[in-house]
């Protein structure tokens, strides 16, 4: 039955490339339509109330807060749903909630809203929406891919999705912006919309429901045991009828989400997650703004011109978070390439502050630097960690449990995501030495809780050796 499980091994392939490609497009999507606030905060603050005036940088802030804390505090919440829902059509339902919201932020332009109330509750309404999108794609791409030995490389490649959403939308909302800041927010709403009912339409949540038996396949294909590899619904043994009564006696609960913080590793990345994307998301919403109001090489930049620029960071992101995973994959050690990257990007931003203005090209080179080094880690945490946390020895690789830990971890990040933006806009207004102090800050907690599990990692690979 060699040509069955090869056609098996086939399929199984393609699948997976397949989620892979439609998962990324998706959260892509996602990144891109959370991008036009940041390219329109200096349009905002010139010249559309409430946002102009002296304290048009604390609302633009007050702005980004809205939405990344109720994307936070929803997060856990979309965690547990997803262990337990549908999760193609979650997703889909996700994403063509998030162009609605999107949308609606875009309509203010064009029907002259100017009312902080509404744009506080369109950013909410869009971060309660948003919040399911990651616990789904995550625990997908774990349903095809949890046991593979080179997750950390793939996760790495896959988050890349981020950066390329961050770019993407970037490109997209800094084009348009001439033609006025509505339609900054409208083109990429259409593009998560439109990617909405691809999902729908074509994801597959789980091996199973494509009629894959998985592990069995992978077995075949690392050489295993040679028994025969089966899709499912083939000729079965005459006694597979008892072992699918107890397989399914056996399925896994999904978890608790006291439990889920209890589990080994869960607490010091969580937390570590808090303080790496306070720093990641500070960039996210405020670099535009940032290269806007300081001169490079004595130019102040315009809009457009600082919108696209500031891709340069994500362009860094993309490769530091495969180079992460590549590095983790190598040398078996999340948690000590983790505060690697953490402690380079401390320089990395030192530099980046100082002399980031004597030049385009030092711009672009250090500001690349410091995406490379700040969405390293901040990427290998939120995909490979999670899904290692998810599927841990501890819970007997209960694969319902990986929605639950990647939105705990996740969500922890996405409170100290929203305190980023916040203390920004209020710091700038004291110098911008001031806010790169405290990403500094951040960057130290962030390594504080990684020394523990970084220290038994070295020490268990020390032992190995011997």
């Amino acid at each position: 039955m060699e040509a069955a499980a090869a056609a098996a091994r086939g399929r199984l392939r393609s699948r997976q490339y397949a989620v892979l490609g439609l998962t990324f497009a998706a959260y892509a999507s996602f990144h891109a339509s959370r991008k036009p606030p940041s390219i329109v905060k200096a349009v905002l603050s010139a010249d559309w109330a409430p946002f102009s005036g002296p304290r048009g940088p604390h609302r633009l802030g007050e702005l980004d807060v809205a939405f990344l804390s109720a994307y936070a505090a929803a997060m856990f919440a979309a965690g547990h749903l997803a262990d337990r829902a549908d999760l193609r059509r979650l997703l889909a339902a996700a994403m063509l909630a998030s162009g609605a919201t999107s949308a609606a932020l875009g309509a203010a332009y064009f029907l002259g809203v100017h009312s902080l109330a509404f744009f506080l509750a369109a950013q909410v309404a869009s971060g309660v929406v948003q919040s399911a999108g990651w616990p789904c794609v995550v625990a997908v791409v774990g349903n095809w891919f949890g046991h593979a030995s080179s997750r950390g490389t793939i996760m790495g490649v896959w988050n890349s999705h981020t950066s390329v959403g961050n770019i993407a939308g970037s490109v997209l909302a800094a084009a348009v912006l001439e033609f006025g800041w509505g339609w900054s927010f409208l083109v990429p709403a259409f593009v998560i919309a439109a990617l909405g009912v691809v999902v729908l339409v074509f994801l597959i949540a789980h091996p199973m429901d494509a009629g894959l038996d998985i592990e069995a396949i992978e077995v075949e294909m690392n050489g295993g045991s040679g028994e025969e590899v089966e899709l499912l619904g083939e000729d079965k043994k005459e006694d597979e009828d008892v072992l699918e009564v107890e397989a399914v006696a056996e399925l896994p609960r999904a978890i608790g989400f006291l439990e889920a913080w209890r589990l080994p590793g869960v607490a010091p990345f969580a937390f570590c997650l808090f303080f790496s994307k306070l720093v990641a998301y500070t960039f996210l919403y405020w670099l535009p703004f940032y290269i806007r109001h300081n001169a490079v090489a004595g130019q102040f930049l315009s809009h457009k011109a600082s919108g696209i620029l500031s891709v340069v960071f994500d362009i860094g992101g993309v490769l530091g978070g495969i180079s992460a995973g590549l590095l983790s994959d190598k040398i078996g050690a999340r948690a000590v390439t983790s505060a690697l990257f953490l402690f380079l990007s401390i320089p990395a931003l030192i530099l980046y502050r100082t002399y980031g203005s004597i030049s385009m090209h030092h711009n672009i080179g250090l500001m690349f630097l410091a995406g490379y080094f700040v969405n390293g880690p901040y990427s290998l945490i939120t995909t490979a960690v999670a899904t290692d946390l998810g599927t841990q020895d501890a819970i007997k690789g209960n694969s319902r449990a990986l929605a639950t830990v990647s939105a705990i971890i996740d969500g922890t990040g996405s409170v100290g995501a929203a305190l980023g933006p916040l203390l920004t806009g209020y710091i700038s207004t004291r110098g911008w030495n001031s806010v790169f102090f405290m990403l500094i800050v951040s960057i130290s907690l962030a390594l504080v809780f990684l020394i523990r599990l970084a220290k038994d990692e070295i020490v268990s690979k020390i032992r190995a050796r011997h």
